[in-house]
Order: C-alpha cells, then sequence, then structure tokens
C-alpha cells in the first residue's frame, strides 16, 4: 500500500470557495483516474484558529500507479489548481510505504 500525502495550507480569502472546489471538484477528479483505491481529507489540528491546513491522503495499491499517476495525470491537476489559487496556498507532497 501506498500512500500519496499532499498538505496545503491555503490563505484565509480563499479558503471557503478552496475547500468547496477541493471536495467537488480537484479530489473526484484525481479519485477518477482510477488509481486510487480511496482517499481522506483532513484539516491539520493546530494552536492558531486563523491556520487552514489540511492534508489530502490517497492511497494506491503499488508504486506502479503512483508512476502512472505521475506521468499521466499530476501536471494537468496540478496545474489547475494552481491556475485557479495562484499564490494563495502553499502545497507539499510526501510518498510514503506501508511496512
Amino acid at each position: 500500500m501506498i500512500l500519496y500525502n499532499v498538505t496545503v495550507s491555503v490563505d484565509e480569502s480563499i479558503h471557503t470557495e478552496w475547500l468547496e472546489w477541493m471536495k467537488k471538484k480537484h479530489i473526484p477528479d484525481v479519485i477518477a483516474t482510477g488509481l486510487f483505491t480511496e482517499y481522506k481529507f483532513y484539516k491539520i489540528i493546530s494552536d492558531d484558529p486563523q491556520e487552514m491546513t489540511y492534508s489530502i491522503q490517497y492511497f494506491l495499491a503499488s508504486m506502479d500507479d503512483y508512476d502512472t499517476y505521475q506521468k499521466k495525470y499530476a501536471q494537468a491537476l496540478q496545474s489547475e489548481h494552481s491556475g485557479k489559487f495562484g499564490d494563495k496556498f502553499v502545497a507539499f507532497r510526501t510518498l510514503l510505504k506501508s511496512v
């Protein structure tokens, strides 16, 4: 099992729009690739109530599925996100393997 984790910190000015777009557009588009077995979407708990940071966890059966996602889909999906929200977010990605 492979976990592709995307952590996104969102500017408060776009928070509501971003959250709705992620739930209704972006995450469904990622899942529609057919490469992910499931996903989980969490808000990161922080001492700062103004901080809007989320973890989107996408699960894959294999590294081959991850490689296919990166080669065929990742760039377009990430570009769409960046095009919509510009410099109002910061994202980093982590790849984990179950042991």
